[in-house]
């Protein structure tokens, strides 16, 4: 098989921030073409994001990287073009109900008329099958998938691989195309010792052979560069296999400087004792029960508020004759305005 050559990854002070905090922060990484990089930590700690983040899948917050020389997140549609995913839940899994041979044939299709040059497509129809037959041959035998081994050869369907058996199939479909970096998220995932090392084995092959090896798994391997993630999100990076300490670095979810309003005290103001209010409409107590219309011209109308129970109003005349009408308030407001007031409340403040 050619061997293509390996893409350098290369990382300062990467971090990709999402609806619900940073997902990964603080990366950075020096790794040579041909490396094995393994991204390891607990699940939900970022690795799978910052997996697609450096093979141009998921466009970073801040800092930057390159891979391949392509500067990311500006060259991410170049950098995907020189990257493939291997099994990768969610984004490139393998359909159950199909067989190998029909994965095998739909990639090579598909690598054929996407990635194809022109030239290539006008070569006769012959020499392209026999071009992607060899392709197909070559990617399998460097993922040390064996047709002949499976229960049914090529017509094996998916759903009836082992574990193993599925990640070297995942494998050779990405090295159809011939990439210089090949990603993989869950690589040690339900693999016994004996299959988790003979996996490792496998990746540690494809990196010596000139492809760079990306590869997300829970415990790494000794002679790998590794990126390490914490629970918490943050991440973290060496490239001699001992761990850096950890940076630190928001909670997820939780914007760095957030501040948490207080509550102002003090600031209920209580109303002055004999405030003249201007234009106010006098009631007088008439026989009829009506309220009069606005005071006469050289009427004096006060209104006087005092600290807390009843409101007076009083009405002086020219003809020195005082009405003065007396209601008695309670202090609190009615059941209604009460009811609303507290709703209000509560919307404003969040809490039920």
């Amino acid at each position: 098989m050619d061997s293509p050559h390996g893409a350098a990854v290369t990382a300062e002070d990467f971090g990709l921030k999402g609806p619900r905090g940073w997902a990964f922060r603080g990366v950075s990484v020096e790794a040579d073409p041909g490396s094995l990089i393994a991204v390891e930590g607990p699940s939900g700690s970022g690795r799978t994001c910052l997996l697609l983040a450096l093979t141009g899948r998921m466009k970073p917050t801040e800092g930057h990287a390159e891979v391949g020389g392509l500067r990311l997140p500006r060259k991410m549609a170049a950098a995907r073009r020189i990257s493939a995913l291997g099994p990768v839940p969610g984004v490139s899994d393998l359909d159950p109900s199909l067989t190998v041979d029909e994965h095998l044939r739909e990639r090579a299709l598909l690598q054929r008329r996407f990635d194809g040059s022109l030239r290539a497509l006008l070569r006769p129809g012959g020499e392209r099958a026999a071009s992607a037959r060899s392709r197909v041959e070559e990617a399998l035998e460097a993922a040390g998938l064996d047709l002949d081994s499976l229960p049914k050869q090529g017509r094996t369907s998916v759903r009836d691989l082992e574990r193993l058996e599925a990640l070297r199939l995942s494998v050779a479909l990405a090295l159809i195309g011939r990439p210089r970096l090949l990603a993989l998220d869950d690589t040690d995932l339900k693999l016994s010792d004996a299959d988790r090392a003979e996996a490792w084995g496998l990746l540690r092959t494809v990196a010596t052979e000139g492809t760079t090896v990306l590869a997300v798994c829970s415990e790494a391997p000794e002679d790998a560069v590794v990126i390490r993630t914490g629970a918490s999100g943050a991440v973290r990076r060496n490239a001699s296999g001992t761990p850096d300490a950890a940076a630190p670095h928001d909670a997820p979810g939780e914007p760095s400087g957030t501040s948490v309003p207080t509550k102002a005290t003090g600031t209920t103001a209580e109303p002055e004792t004999g405030t003249k209010v201007a234009g106010a409409t006098a009631i007088a107590a008439e026989d009829d029960g009506k309220p009069a219309t606005d005071a006469e011209p050289g009427t004096e109308t006060s209104t006087t508020a005092d600290a807390g129970t009843a409101t007076g109003t009083g009405t002086t005349t020219d003809t020195g004759t005082t009405t003065t009408t007396n209601t008695d308030t309670d202090t609190d407001t009615d059941k209604t305005t009460t009811e609303e007031g507290a709703a209000d409340a509560i919307a404003e403040t969040g809490r039920a």
